[in-house]
């Protein structure tokens, strides 16, 4: 059941040759099936394509045919019995796990070593990202709005060199807050207001004469937290 998926042309095929092995049939069985899907299957070239390979006992040349999943999957609606769905199901597995690792760019350990380095290397990268991990997964999830010199502090915690002035100023210069001699400076622009990174507390201030005026100070949202905690994980300030 080894390499029941492999990538060729960087997509995840099997061959005619690992369907014969793996289902007990003969290869040229299994060939003749595919022959006969061919003439009723009008986009075959997208599901199949026909090479050949070298037998290693006879160095002779023979027939093989490549097929993606969707082919495969055609081929085996066929194959019947308990022990044929059994193999499916494998089939269907090593598709999917193949594809997430070409989508991903996450190679295959080709030897024992290859799996034990990736582990160490795995390993390692947890333990240099725990504590930004734990942070941002205590974030994501979070309901509670804080100040934006809070948030400094949480991220001069978490290993980023920063404090609540120089977040305010990155934020300006990035286009989060205003900007410039205005009443509204440091308030979240509308794109930040748009993304659900701030939200406005707004307080009733009462002065002495009996006049009353509005305060308002931005809040940064959980989701805020979670957006700029990856910002900061991936950009230096």
């Amino acid at each position: 059941m080894n390499d029941l998926v492999i990538m060729k042309n960087q997509q995840a095929v099997t061959s005619s040759l690992q369907v014969a092995e793996t289902f007990g049939k003969s290869h040229q069985h299994v060939l003749r099936d595919l022959d006969n899907l061919k003439e009723g299957v009008q986009n075959w070239t997208d599901l199949f394509y026909e090479d050949a390979y070298i037998h290693p006992q006879n160095k002779q040349q023979y027939r093989v045919i490549y097929m993606n999943r969707d082919g495969f999957t055609l081929l085996a609606m066929g194959f019947t019995g308990k022990k044929a769905l059994t193999f499916k199901l494998k089939y269907i597995e090593a598709f999917n796990s193949m594809e997430k690792q070409i989508q991903t760019g996450y190679s295959i350990p080709g030897s024992y070593a290859e799996a034990l380095k990736l582990a160490a290397d795995q390993a390692e990268q947890i333990e240099l990202q725990k504590p930004k991990v734990l942070f941002a997964d205590s974030v994501a999830t979070s309901h509670t709005s804080i100040l934006v010199g809070d948030l400094a502090k949480i991220l001069r915690g978490n290993g980023v060199n920063i404090g609540a002035n120089r977040l305010f100023e990155w934020m300006r210069k990035n286009g989060y807050l205003i900007s410039g001699n205005r009443t509204d400076r440091n308030m979240p622009t509308q794109r930040a207001m748009d993304l659900g990174l701030f939200k406005v507390k707004e307080t009733v201030v009462n002065h002495s004469d009996g006049h009353t005026s509005i305060s308002k100070t931005p809040k940064v949202t959980g989701k805020g937290q979670q957006y700029f905690i990856d910002k900061f994980l991936n950009v230096p300030v």
